[in-house]
């Protein structure tokens, strides 16, 4: 894919903080006195994300507080925010009784052994409603596939699109209703094709870099969708590695045995091994997995530990 540095030229009210992947990215937007937030990152960075957001801000308050969708890396900075300056919070409106009664059967936050700090909420998005932020209209897009209740958020004048984990530059987020069975490949095949027909010049998305060519991740993506549905235990796999890799970002280093511990406890890695991976036992599924990841580069083995790879 062509290089698209320099970054993308975006509106002087907008501000891109890249966090890398164990916290999603945040879109700051400082318009005069109004102000708001675009995904907050996760619980253990959040002294990070609240530095971020007060160096950004200048002194002012934070006013309000957007989730494109509650997967732990995007919502886990909102407890602080609130605590810090009680913006006003709106999360996709699917999950409003979910965090209502912070049900932790709804959430994903015990399912996959991840941390997220109790919040609150004050309204709701979904499909079709529009948000001013920044001084620029954004009109609200549903984005199931990788989670079924997430949103994006597009500017049609500007030509700019939030796209948190549907589209990233090199591919999108695990489609985690698979892994129960649930439909989630066709509604990522969906959402693919109605950015297409957005016109997008720059697309700015959970994970990685802001970029211009939107052609090319949506064709990176739409390949990596077929590799993925032509056989779902390619798509439960990635999702263990991707878990994987991200307990190891939290944590840095792990005994060898207290990550299988792990494994074994996590609701989502037991459903996915009853699915999926039942003709081995979890020692196996997990030796087979880290080998993959460190011929990856992206961990390494160290004596009885396994320690994170940047």
């Amino acid at each position: 894919m062509p290089d698209s540095f320099p970054a993308p030229a975006l509106p002087s009210t907008m501000r891109v903080f890249e966090r890398g992947w164990l916290s999603a990215n945040n879109i700051l937007f400082v318009d005069g006195d109004d102000t708001a937030l675009v995904d907050s990152g996760y619980a253990t960075h959040a002294p990070q994300t609240l530095a971020l957001a007060e160096a950004g801000l200048g002194g002012k308050p934070l006013r309000r507080l957007v989730n494109t969708h509650l997967h732990s890396d995007h919502c886990g900075g909102n407890a602080i925010l609130q605590r810090r300056w009680q913006p006003r919070t709106l999360i996709p409106a699917a999950e409003a009784a979910a965090v209502q009664a912070w049900d932790d059967g709804l959430l994903s936050y015990r399912a996959t052994g991840q941390q997220c700090d109790r919040f609150t909420f004050d309204g709701v998005v979904q499909d079709g409603d529009a948000l001013r932020l920044g001084g620029i209209d954004w009109q609200v897009v549903a984005a199931p596939g990788h989670d079924p209740h997430a949103v994006m958020l597009f500017a049609p004048h500007e030509r700019i699109l939030i796209s948190g984990d549907a589209l990233w530059e090199n591919g999108f987020g695990v489609i985690f209703p698979e892994l129960d069975g649930e439909s989630g490949f066709a509604e990522q095949a969906a959402v693919l094709a109605r950015i297409a027909t957005l016109g997008a010049r720059v697309v700015i998305p959970g994970h990685g870099r802001p970029f211009t060519d939107v052609a090319g991740a949506l064709e990176v993506a739409g390949g990596r969708l077929a590799y993925l549905s032509a056989d779902p235990a390619r798509n439960a796999a990635h999702a263990v590695k991707v878990l994987l890799k991200f307990k190891l970002l939290e944590q840095q280093r792990m005994p060898y045995a207290a990550l299988l511990a792990w494994m074994e406890q996590t609701p989502l890695m037991r459903r996915i091994h009853a699915r999926f991976m039942d003709d081995e036992d979890f020692g196996a599924m997990l030796a087979r997995m880290l080998a993959s990841l460190v011929k990856a580069g992206a961990l390494e083995l160290e004596g009885d530990d396994v320690r994170n790879r940047d």
